[in-house]
């Protein structure tokens, strides 16, 4: 009857370890607490710099010493992260060294050659990377807040204990950064667009992805874009009695109104309603000299120098003229801002006035609405109409643009995706449309 070979090779396996030397032991010991310190101090790189403010927002009401102490390595982000890696290569070049013995120890390489390199290269990089990189960055994403607030007092020590290699190396870089900054390649907006469709990873951050795209979108659009045209635009005559203006500012809600002589074209200023405040129990008031210097913007001034122009002059207001300094319409810093965080509504504003939603697929809109706001609507690529769109900027003027007449009531033009459907209309304009995509 033949023995179990189970038994011996623990016997086997029992006494090679009973007779194992204690320095051994306390190597093997050694590395398996320097590839746990491995572990957390990569997952802190993940950890510390996936905090929001939110995040430090809801740790401060539970630790507040930690949320401060959070705070403070944040505030030098490219010290921390020198931090953090010396301290990663430190452990992990201890790894190797202690592994690249115990292995001398317990293998035979006197030939060297293919096992030695897969034993002391492959096996302990296989380690290093599964159990001190890929495992505790993927647990420490998920667990940021908890994460930071256990490694904090560690990471705050090797910052202390860094200092004097960190600033070297931040210094180092700093001046390498510098230096390489002007040779650096130009990164266009279609690429930077890709980038942030890469780093969203999932519709939680839709709002987030739509601000940044945006922003990314913001220094290509003309101010004709946004303006509000001239037909829609309230303005004041200068012979206007003073009780017509006031009946004018109730009715329109408008805290600026333009004010013009003889025409539209002929701008003299802008009225702040709020200057009337201290006449309004007076009869008679010269409004006409309370009037401000009115600012004028062409048509094609990027908004992005129009919002720089605004908040060095404090304006909230300005006149759009075209090429023969005729007025095109207004434009204001509402308006601007609308680009980048969506549409802005107070309690005067009329929701939903511009277009109607009848089902998915299918809506109804003003035609003199922007297309810059009918593709945010819709859900389209911004530049989608770049091609086809010509000079214009409304839905009435894509229409006139491929129809070259006015159409008529109930006349369909079909653009790429979309069908048209004229739904009110006159002799001189477009008043309303139906919208179908197609797809």
């Amino acid at each position: 009857m033949k023995e179990d070979p189970l038994p011996i090779l623990l016997n086997t396996i029992s006494s090679e370890v009973n007779a194992m030397p204690i320095d051994l032991v306390l190597y093997i010991l050694v590395v398996f607490i320097l590839i746990f310190l491995s572990a957390l101090v990569s997952g802190s790189e993940v950890s510390f710099f996936s905090l929001n403010s939110q995040n430090l927002e809801d740790l401060s009401k539970i630790d507040e010493k930690k949320e401060k102490k959070i705070r403070n390595l944040l505030k030098n982000p490219n010290k921390l992260l020198a931090t953090i890696l010396i301290a990663n290569n430190f452990i992990n070049v201890a790894i190797i060294i202690l592994f690249s013995y115990l292995t001398s120890k317990f293998f035979s390489f006197e030939n060297g050659g293919t096992f030695q390199f897969i034993i002391q290269v492959i096996v302990i990089t296989f380690i290093l990377v599964l159990l001190g990189e890929i495992t505790p960055k993927v647990y420490a994403k998920k667990n940021a807040v908890s994460f930071s607030k256990k490694m904090t007092p560690i990471i705050v020590f090797f910052n202390w204990i860094f200092t004097p290699i960190a600033s070297v190396l931040t210094s180092t870089t700093s001046f390498i950064d510098k230096r390489l900054k002007q040779k650096s390649a130009d990164i266009s907006m279609e690429e930077i667009s890709q980038a942030i469709e890469l780093a969203s990873d999932g519709v939680e951050h839709e709002d987030e992805k739509r601000i940044l795209r945006s922003i990314v979108e913001f220094a290509n659009i003309d101010v004709r874009e946004i303006m509000k045209p001239r037909t829609d635009v309230i303005a004041l005559d200068r012979n206007t009695s003073y009780s017509e203006v006031l009946q004018l500012i109730i009715s329109s809600s408008y805290s600026r109104i333009p004010v013009f002589e003889e025409s539209f074209d002929n701008i003299k200023g802008v009225l702040y309603i709020k200057d009337l405040i201290p006449h309004l129990s007076s009869n008679q008031v010269d409004w006409f000299s309370l009037r401000h210097e009115p600012m004028f913007v062409p048509e094609t001034k990027k908004i992005n120098d129009l919002l720089n122009e605004f908040r060095e002059k404090k304006i909230h207001l300005a006149i759009v003229v075209d090429e023969y300094g005729g007025t095109s319409g207004i434009v204001t810093l509402e308006d601007v801002l609308e680009e980048i965080v969506g549409e802005i509504n107070d309690e005067f504003d009329d929701d939903g006035h511009q277009y109607s939603r009848l089902d998915t697929d299918t809506f109804v809109f003003e035609a003199k609405t922007t297309l810059i706001d009918f593709l945010k609507i819709v859900e389209w690529e911004a530049d989608y109409f770049d091609n086809v769109k010509g000079d214009t900027e409304t839905l009435a003027g894509l229409i006139l643009e491929q129809n070259g007449v006015i159409p008529k009531i109930s006349q369909e033009i079909k653009i790429d995706n979309f069908t048209f459907t004229v739904e009110s209309a006159d002799d001189r304009r477009i008043k309303r449309v139906k919208v179908n995509i197609n797809k």
